[in-house]
């Protein structure tokens, strides 16, 4: 007998397609840390290994929360009526400053760990800071967690306070450095992703240098692109040469293609951009919630989803005030309705169905085979505990997951990770 199998039972909820939500109550089976079968009634072959029984319960693929800064989490629904830029001098930098400080950090970042352990994110692309050790930290403590995914230490050396600025020799120097600490092996599960802030807080020479090593040890980008109109602006003026934000970071090795990439929010992406988008295959972070707090835009999500772009959802905290990705879900669907009523008529709404999609197969396709309950897939769910929204109605499952959405805190009772029992 497989010593790493179990059973799992419950009703079973999850998205094979865009926009189909699929419902089936019974038992699946995980072995070896990944869904290797279901059926509705318990197979004999199957009586042998341990049961966890969640009768009656929703049982979701685990989330993928494919952008977060990791450091604001402390100030996280703080300073909420600011924009952007303006938010990030008063609160972020200062902040984000004070973890040079290691044991700063470990204090940050382990109540970080925690609250995300609990919510019902399996998979995490994350923002940490430009400080190496402090970075790594983080990424001993969310593999200690068994939280999966990637965390980047930032580059950022223009634009920024003195007192958080590198010098871009240093900066490289240090992200290899970085870079040969994660080789070792000593995080298993989280992986290292290259992160220039954004482009007008890196500069030229240091997207160069990123992009080298991207290739040399074949590691995955991230950044945020096109979220704010005076940013965009600000790009065409510090590289004139290129002709639309994206270049900014494609002409460097930097945009997908060869190794995975991540881009935050996408509201404003031109024709062109676009294009290179889908051609680079990279993926869409989609941050409602933060769209909302720093009055950035609402992004075309609802037609880069139906178009096949490769999305996700985000939850920027802490431009984004929860890590709860049931509330950012709901918020997915409801900007949708105001960029439908103001802005573009071409595009229904989004449903809760392509919500959850974007939450788990969408975004979870960035770790490769994520976020559907389909033979050889990692065995990431959740178990929600919805007792307490039920009423006299009798409610579907379809109808159940909802209201958790809206309704909900969005911790789970109970959670898994590559076969991994969490809590």
């Amino acid at each position: 007998m497989n010593p790493s199998a179990f059973v799992l039972k419950g009703i079973f909820l999850d998205t094979p397609a865009i926009g189909e939500l699929r419902c089936r109550e019974g038992h699946a089976l995980c072995e070896d840390g990944v869904f290797a079968g279901f059926s509705s009634e318990l197979p004999a072959a199957w009586a042998a290994f341990p049961l966890h029984d969640y009768t009656g319960r929703l049982i979701l693929p685990g989330m993928s929360d494919l952008h977060l800064h990791a450091p604001q989490y402390s100030y996280c629904g703080t300073a909420m009526d600011l924009q952007l830029l303006d938010w990030l001098q008063r609160y972020t930098y200062p902040e984000e400053g004070r973890y040079r400080d290691v044991g700063y950090a470990r204090q940050g970042y382990a109540r970080f760990t925690q609250d995300l352990l609990h919510s019902a994110t399996t998979r995490v692309s994350i923002f940490a800071t430009l400080h190496t050790d402090a970075t790594l930290e983080l990424m001993r403590l969310l593999s200690e967690a068994g939280i999966r995914g990637y965390v980047g230490k930032l580059a950022m050396d223009r634009n920024c306070p003195d007192f958080y600025r590198e010098e871009t020799g240093e900066g490289l120097r240090e992200t290899r450095r970085w870079l040969d600490a994660c080789a070792h092996g000593e995080y298993p599960g989280v992986m290292p992703i290259l992160t220039p802030r954004f482009t007008p807080s890196t500069t030229d020479a240091y997207m160069k240098g990123l992009g080298e090593l991207s290739r040399e040890y074949g590691v995955a980008a991230q950044s945020h692109l096109s979220e704010n109109l005076d940013e965009i602006r600000w790009v065409s003026e510090l590289c004139p040469d290129t002709r639309f934000y994206a270049e900014s970071y494609s002409r460097f090795g930097l945009f997908g293609g060869e190794q995975p990439c991540v881009m935050a929010h996408c509201i404003y992406c031109p024709e062109e951009e676009d294009a290179l988008i889908r051609k680079n295959g990279v993926f869409i972070a989609h941050c409602p919630t933060s769209n909302e707090n720093v009055i950035a835009g609402i992004s075309p999500a609802a037609r880069y989803l139906r178009e096949g772009y490769r999305i996700g959802l985000g939850s920027d905290v802490a431009g984004g005030h929860t890590l709860n990705l049931f509330a950012v879900m709901a918020a997915a669907v409801q900007v949708s309705k105001l960029r439908w009523l103001y802005t573009d008529k071409s595009q229904r709404p989004l449903t809760i169905p392509e919500a959850l999609y974007m939450a788990t197969a969408g975004g979870g396709a960035l770790f490769g085979k994520v976020g559907l309950f389909e033979a050889g897939y990692a065995f990431d769910a959740i178990v929600l505990d919805d007792q307490a929204l039920l009423n006299h109605l009798p409610f579907t499952p379809a109808e159940r997951l909802e209201r958790y959405a809206y309704l909900s805190d969005g911790r789970p009772m109970a959670k898994y990770a590559a076969g991994r029992k969490l809590f």
